[in-house]
């Protein structure tokens, strides 16, 4: 299982990085903050749609950066140097999360489950209303979210580029469970699980 969900990782890696060079070729949000900076403060002319333009939120960054319009970043390295659709991250995260669900009963209830104290020091007992709904399923969904949305937080992918990767990722989990169903001598009746549209499949 566990070889498998590294197969299922590099092959999802490398078809996105197909899909970044050889198909979409994005630009990161960053650059993007870098035209509408040069457009407004330095007169320069960029396709940017005349709607952003009457957005509060470039009056805010003016204010906080003295006039510039460059988007803030929550690394100080910046953006990685190459195209943004999709991410890689997300990507990766939709794979595993498709080969998870379908390796384990994606049904199973996590028992006892915990969460972080405020302090982030130690771990509690989770009490909500719905302790005895987490799932697999509910666990791999949330985990390839966060995993993809924490990258637009931080300011270097775009939505889209995390929600298409999460489904070219779940794509190859299942290309990749497809081949290994084929090896298989024993009887097997495949792996059944949900897709993130809420779908069954059963590969």
């Amino acid at each position: 299982g566990v070889a498998l969900l590294a197969e299922i990782s590099i092959r999802a890696l490398k078809a996105q990085w197909f899909q970044k060079w050889f198909v979409h070729r994005t630009l990161r949000p960053e650059a993007y903050g870098g035209l509408v900076n040069f457009m407004v403060n330095n007169h320069r002319d960029y396709p940017i749609h005349p709607e952003l333009f009457n957005s509060k939120s470039l009056e805010m960054i003016a204010s906080k950066f003295n006039g510039n319009l460059f988007l803030p970043m929550a690394f100080p390295e910046g953006c990685p140097p190459f195209p943004a659709l999709g991410s890689g991250h997300s990507t990766v995260a939709g794979a595993c999360a498709t080969f998870i669900k379908a390796y384990f009963d994606e049904n199973f209830v996590i028992p006892d489950p915990v969460v972080a104290t405020d302090d982030g020091t130690a771990l509690v007992p989770y009490t909500g209303p719905d302790r005895d709904k987490i799932t697999v399923l509910t666990e791999a969904h949330k985990i390839a979210s966060n995993v993809g949305i924490g990258r637009l937080h931080a300011g270097v992918h775009w939505r889209q580029d995390h929600a298409a990767a999460l489904l070219l990722g779940e794509e190859i989990a299942i290309s990749v469970l497809r081949d290994q169903r084929a090896t298989f001598n024993e009887n097997f009746g495949g792996y059944t699980f949900t897709k993130f549209d809420g779908t069954k499949i059963t590969v």
